[in-house]
């Protein structure tokens, strides 16, 4: 089984060091109320300006500084903390937390900036450095945002983009475990509701631009709701796992074109199976006969996707977050 080791860091933080400062191509989630909000991604966003959008620059931060702190004689550790003096300042996120006060910036990259944000600060704030504290403000007004905005989100959205539900209350609950336990009960209430009675799924994917498995992070994010209670709930939410069914959730999805943005999210979608699977076979009890599948699947998968990691700019950008999510579940 593939691990995460030094190489596999000092390659994913080459890439990302690559573009968290390249500021175009950008494709901005940004609503302009008036001319003076045609501006340059670099004014709007003094941190988040780079890796062709706000969100894959913010988590391709939250890589660079989870390896680094893991790794921390690499070359590449030096440079990522020598980056991150010049540009995680009280006032670069002052500006970034101000943005979203804008009354157009109310559904501003929600739900997965908003998760990636907190996971962001959580990572901050295990460095000890001047700026670990920096972002605290930022991450309150994400919480805020999932307090506010959970209660009145009557349905989940089950899609394996950007609008994940799963997804995004995964990031978010891990954060929220260790910073805002009001938060944690919520996502779990709201997990409940929406997920809780889920039986016998279909799995009707790869959809042809998801880069998340709808099915699998949907067990994922139940995995950590439901702790000990998790194997019953999964038993019925996918019966025929041990005999590998459905077979879509078992094979690799196919990338054709990693020039075009859309198609490349297939190889993003490979690596979030894998890390989902890694999950759900170390949440099943000893011999649980679905175990050993989804090991198994989750190689496949990695293998698939992690030899292409660099191959165009439409994958580069942020597919070494996702090789990292996988690769750190051992």
């Amino acid at each position: 089984m593939t691990i995460l080791t030094a190489n596999h860091a000092a390659r994913f933080m080459a890439l990302t060091l690559g573009h968290l400062t390249r500021e175009f191509p950008h494709k901005l989630d940004h609503v302009m109320d008036g001319p003076d909000d045609a501006r340059t991604p670099r004014a709007l966003h003094p941190i988040f300006f780079g890796s062709f959008d706000w969100h894959s620059c913010l988590h391709g931060w939250w890589q660079v500084l989870r390896l680094a702190r893991l790794y921390p004689d690499l070359p590449e550790s030096e440079q990522v903390y020598d980056l991150a003096d010049k540009m995680l300042t009280a006032a670069n996120f002052a500006v970034e937390t101000a943005y979203l006060a804008r009354p157009s910036s109310r559904g501003f990259e929600r739900p997965y900036g908003w998760a990636w944000a907190l996971a962001l600060h959580g990572e901050m704030a295990l460095h000890k450095k001047p700026w670990a504290d920096h972002a605290d403000a930022f991450a309150s007004a994400f919480a805020a945002r999932f307090h506010q905005f959970l209660p009145i989100q009557t349905y989940p959205i089950r899609v394996g983009t950007h609008y994940s539900s799963a997804f995004a209350l995964t990031l978010a609950r891990d954060w929220a475990s260790g910073h805002d336990p009001a938060l944690v009960g919520l996502i779990d209430s709201r997990a409940h509701d929406w997920f809780g009675q889920d039986r016998d799924c279909q799995a009707w994917e790869p959809g042809g631009d998801e880069f998340l498995s709808s099915a699998l992070t949907e067990a994922l994010l139940m995995s950590r709701v439901l702790g000990g209670d998790f194997a019953p709930w999964f038993d019925q939410f996918l019966p025929a796992a041990a005999s590998r069914q459905p077979a879509t959730l078992f094979t690799p999805a196919v990338v054709s074109d990693r020039s075009d943005g859309k198609i490349a999210h297939l190889d993003g979608l490979n690596l979030s199976r894998a890390w989902c699977w890694r999950v759900v076979a170390a949440a099943l009890p000893n011999g649980h006969p679905v175990r050993e599948p989804a090991l198994a699947t989750a190689q496949s998968h990695l293998d698939a996707a992690l030899p292409h990691l660099g191959d165009d700019y439409m994958g580069e950008h942020w597919l070494a977050t996702f090789a990292l999510l996988a690769l750190e579940q051992t």
